[in-house]
């Protein structure tokens, strides 16, 4: 089905994307394409690209379980390894695959970009199936960390391959509700791995079964991304026009290609220029690159993983089941997920994070004032967990699913990889640190001004978005661009 401009400029089979997208705005500018092109035709039908998308959400799936896998089950691998009472190594568990995931956070976008999406999506995957088939097969503390090493690079490495994809193969109509999806898979994941570890505690060794499981949905991963469409996008930066085509017409059907290939030309995008590391820090690109890094950076600093890692130690204190409790997380979670996927293109990317940040600010403040002495137990009972799952609500209204989508929204397309691997790498970091002393610094200053510290945060998150967050609502890519990025 291919335009007579398209055939004559892709005779070469990597033939320069810059002529490949000229050929084609001559095509329009001659008459042969009708400016209002793609909306005489209608928005391309969203299933046509949800299947990709839904294979490329098993990543996040994965993120999420290997998140709370160990919730549940670490108290029974710290008896079995040999290490019970030892809160420094149980929380080396924890973060020792946050470690690795800032690893692969830092590698993710040289990754995507040197070998495409596809390919990405199938290296985070085979860390994950080794990574946990060595925890699943340890008999020492050393053999799980390791094993939670490797897990945790292919954590990395999928979060930033995830938006990337989505955003790229999505028509724009849906973005907001694709790129919504990643979140709840990762709801799912974490809620997984929560149900999954119920039995821990009763049967001997089960924890071993809740890594094995992870290596199914890894291989399905690794399997069905061989049957999915690359990214269109970075086809065309490779200079492989035809193919990039090709994958149009997979994702939007055959229709709509000339006017997507018209869309990507219009939005910048053209042959691909090496972007140095000192242009995020000091160039031009700074700006952007700030604000993505310092969202992620206050979304860890909320605490929000501290209550993942570590829910069932804090319920269990406060004398609640911790297995009702978890799935309460679990529930708040996903419900949160689904009604910001409903609200994203009506409230606004801005409003939502505004409003979540400032609730998990309240929330905070209710779990502070259940740690003081002025209230009953009985009260503090129900306030610790009534404002822990308050928490939970709020952060996944906005602060959970906003900054990726958000971020793939105000990345030119020339930085996109990269600089979501820079922000994604900062927010490892501020995650390695949170999951290694949350449990120490519990103990030795406290609920009350942990959680106190915490709700500042929170509260240092709402003026920031105020301040430094552009709506991106209904706003094009090119609006958004040239709104938040200087003039070269």
């Amino acid at each position: 089905m291919r335009g007579r401009y398209a055939e004559t400029v892709v005779t070469k089979k990597r033939a320069s994307s810059r002529d490949f997208i000229n050929a084609y705005d001559r095509e329009e500018s001659s008459g042969h394409l009708a400016i209002g092109t793609a909306k005489d035709a209608g928005n391309p039908h969203w299933r046509h690209s949800l299947v990709h998308v839904l294979v490329a959400t098993i990543s996040s799936f994965l993120f999420g379980y290997h998140l709370g896998v160990v919730n549940e089950t670490l108290e029974s691998i710290s008896f079995d390894l040999g290490f019970s009472g030892n809160t420094m190594a149980e929380g080396l568990v924890v973060s020792t695959c946050l470690g690795g995931a800032f690893v692969g956070s830092v590698f993710s976008g040289w990754i995507a970009d040197g070998v495409g999406r596809r390919r990405a999506f199938q290296l985070c995957a085979l860390p994950m199936i080794i990574g946990a088939s060595m925890s699943a097969t340890t008999k020492d503390l050393w053999g799980m960390l390791l094993g939670r090493f490797f897990v945790g690079t292919g954590m990395g490495i999928g979060p930033p391959v995830a938006a990337l994809y989505v955003t790229e193969v999505s028509p724009a109509y849906v973005r907001g509700t694709y790129g919504s999806l990643t979140q709840i898979s990762t709801c799912l994941g974490l809620m997984g791995s929560l149900l999954i570890g119920i039995p821990a505690k009763e049967t001997m060794g089960w924890w071993r079964i809740c890594f094995w499981v992870s290596v199914i949905p890894a291989a399905m991963l690794a399997v069905f991304m061989e049957f999915c469409a690359e990214s269109p996008h970075w086809l065309l930066k490779k200079g492989r026009s035809t193919e990039a085509e090709a994958q149009f017409e997979k994702l939007f059907g055959g229709s709509h290609v000339k006017s997507a290939i018209i869309e990507l030309s219009k939005s910048g995008r053209g042959d691909e220029v090496e972007v140095k590391l000192s242009e995020f820090l000091f160039g031009r690109y700074f700006k952007v690159v700030f604000i993505g890094s310092a969202l992620f950076a206050l979304q860890q600093l909320s605490g929000i993983n501290a209550v993942f890692y570590f829910s069932s130690a804090v319920f269990k204190s406060a004398g609640v089941p911790s297995d009702s409790a978890n799935i309460c997380v679990g529930i708040c979670n996903l419900l949160g997920s689904i009604i910001a996927m409903i609200m994203m293109d009506k409230l606004g990317r801005k409003v939502l994070l505004t409003g979540s940040f400032f609730g998990m600010a309240v929330s905070m403040g209710i779990q502070a004032i259940a740690a003081t002495s002025f209230v009953s137990s009985f009260a503090a009972l129900y306030l610790s967990v009534g404002g822990m799952l308050l928490f939970v609500l709020m952060f996944s209204l906005g602060a959970g699913p906003v900054p990726s989508l958000l971020l793939s929204e105000i990345l030119p397309g020339r930085i996109r990889a990269k600089a979501l691997a820079v922000c994604m790498a900062v927010h490892w970091v501020i995650n390695f640190f949170v999951g290694l002393l949350f449990l120490r610094l519990l103990e030795q200053i406290g609920p009350l001004v942990l959680y106190t510290v915490f709700g500042s945060f929170c509260l240092v998150a709402v003026f920031f978005v105020k301040k430094n967050v552009l709506e991106t609502k209904g706003k094009s890519l090119q609006e958004i661009e040239i709104a938040l990025m200087p003039p070269e």
